[in-house]
């Protein structure tokens, strides 16, 4: 089973409302605040209350700390984190984040990433809300965040370097490919660092999966509108199939050797494609051919695109989002005479439906005992039946 959060944004979504919702949800606001307390910043306190937002009891974040007058550089805020004692995934999840955001100001500015920079009280409040928000994920031990559709608000923002229009341009660089979501309002409701947890943290962008909600904490934020200004996060358990959306990109290729073919599936797997195959087809003037399709991630698609036309012969390809739905998985090892050989395990409303073993497990056992792989197949599928209830 996995412990998984859905951000209903209807008002939006930023770092501190995050924090604050996932306090309000049952974070340890002093576990946050003692990892936060060994990084090498300014002196500073967090400072969590509960307001009423249109009606609604929401935990808001306020920072005291010093502030300073120089700037703190992007490439900075990545030594931090990658030289920090912070949890692994604490520390994965914070630099996707930051790598998001400087990616986005590098593009705006026109300068390298390595020289994007943030004032210094900016960078304090990045740092405490993106870091922060992934301790408090890691404290509330969240395995996958999924959203709705994301409003940015309309109308004109002043900041730093004049008036700028609703969504501000590094707002917009980041939500690119994110399905946004229509609110006639006259204000930024969605920040940059909020925008950076979207795009780097988020399975997947949907309307409420059908599931059995567990605990709902609200997180305010600090303007007052006639709406409640809170970010809602709803935490659930998935025990069952989860309907999510893929992306697959296809293209037919009549001019590549089978042996470039087959480097091709080799690496575009190796750098994160869900799945790649090749299909027999039948090209114009009769010529044969095949097809390949490459399954990834909705989020990812921009990129193995780009994999597909750069490391093929193809001169274009289709893309398109599909409905996925797959059973939970889990791993079990079980003990043979070949040793110890990983099944996996198909999940479905909380009973074992299907256990397989690992290919190279076996193959490995195979190798080692020099008997004949299928024998060996048989006889851990048996081990299977008497170590594992399958229904």
């Amino acid at each position: 089973m996995t412990k998984n959060i859905y951000l209903d944004c209807h008002a939006g979504i930023a770092g501190d409302m995050l924090l604050s919702a996932l306090v309000d949800l049952g974070a340890d606001t002093n576990y946050i605040e003692q990892q936060l307390q060994q990084l090498p910043l300014s002196n500073f306190k967090l400072n969590f209350s509960i307001q009423n937002k249109q009606g609604i009891q929401a935990t808001t974040l306020s920072i005291d700390f010093e502030e300073g007058h120089h700037h703190r550089k992007a490439s900075d805020i990545f030594q931090i984190i990658k030289q920090s004692t912070l949890p692994k995934r604490v520390k994965q999840r914070s630099l996707d984040i930051f790598e998001i955001i400087a990616q986005a100001e590098a593009k705006i500015h026109g300068m390298p990433i390595e020289d994007v920079h943030f004032h210094e009280v900016g960078a304090m409040d990045s740092i405490i809300d993106i870091i922060g928000g992934c301790l408090a994920l890691e404290s509330l031990d969240i395995d996958k965040i999924y959203a709705s559709p994301i409003p940015t608000g309309n109308g004109k923002i002043n900041i730093a370097h004049g008036i700028y229009p609703v969504p501000a341009p590094a707002t917009a660089e980041i939500l690119k490919g994110i399905p946004l979501a229509s609110f006639d309002v006259n204000s930024e409701l969605t920040t940059p660092t909020g925008a950076g947890f979207i795009k780097a943290l988020v399975s997947d962008i949907c309307a409420l999966p059908a599931i059995t909600m567990e605990h709902i904490g609200y997180g305010g934020g600090t303007k007052d509108f006639d709406f409640p200004n809170v970010l809602r996060v709803i935490q659930y358990t998935e025990t069952k199939r989860t309907p999510s959306q893929v992306q697959v990109l296809e293209c037919q290729i009549d001019d590549m050797t089978p042996e470039m073919l087959g480097f091709f599936i080799e690496q575009v797997i190796d750098d994160g494609a869900l799945d790649a195959y090749y299909t027999p087809v039948t090209m114009k003037k009769s010529r044969p051919a095949i097809q390949l399709t490459v399954l990834c991630s909705v989020e990812h698609a921009q990129y193995f695109e780009n994999y597909i036309l750069r490391h093929t012969t193809s001169l274009g390809l289709r893309s398109f989002a599909v409905h996925r739905t797959i059973l939970q998985r889990q791993f079990q090892k079980i003990h043979t005479k070949y040793g110890e050989i990983s099944v996996k395990l198909g999940i479905f409303q909380d009973q074992i439906i299907k256990a397989k073993p690992e290919f190279e497990d076996v193959k490995n056992a195979a190798l080692q005992s020099d008997e004949p792989f299928l024998n060996v197949y048989n006889h851990i599928q048996n081990e299977i039946k008497n170590h594992i209830m399958i229904h």
